[in-house]
């Protein structure tokens, strides 16, 4: 009996510490869209690493954006206008690396605007997550609606 309550509590330690792993992953994922909601742009700095990386697959090419434009930019929206719902369908990690796919369906001012999905990787420095590359897609058909 001793042996099965030890057991117990191993395998239910490491699964409370791999829950956490991947809540500390998440944080700055979830803040990024947080920060989006509120027109948040310090909150929205504080996600990325000091070297990130933004991009956007279009139909023919993969679009660069300087990440201090579009953290600037979210200033000039009004609380709500920018809503992103995503799903957290895949977290991978291996030291202080992370992967994390997120599919996404993306509101302006309360209507419809297009969906897509999003690929972070992550870096954890100084013992904080941060997004070091983010790259999306963008299309306006095909989408399910994230509730």
């Amino acid at each position: 009996m001793n042996k099965m309550l030890a057991a117990t509590l191993f395998f239910g330690s490491f699964c409370f510490s791999q829950l956490t792993q991947n809540q500390e992953i998440e944080k700055p994922i979830r803040n990024l869209f947080i920060a989006l909601k509120n027109a948040d742009s310090e909150l929205l700095k504080s996600t990325f690493s000091d070297t990130a990386i933004l991009q956007t697959i279009t139909k023919d090419d993969v679009k660069n954006e300087d990440i201090k434009d579009f953290i600037a930019s979210i200033s000039k929206y009004s609380k709500g206008d920018l809503d992103e719902r995503i799903v957290i369908e895949a977290i991978h990690s291996d030291d202080n690396l992370a992967s994390v796919f997120t599919p996404y369906f993306f509101y302006f001012k309360g209507k419809f605007s297009h969906c897509g999905a999003n690929s972070f990787q992550l870096v954890k420095q100084n013992g904080e997550w941060k997004i070091q590359y983010l790259i999306d897609t963008r299309r306006k058909d095909n989408c399910k609606e994230i509730k």
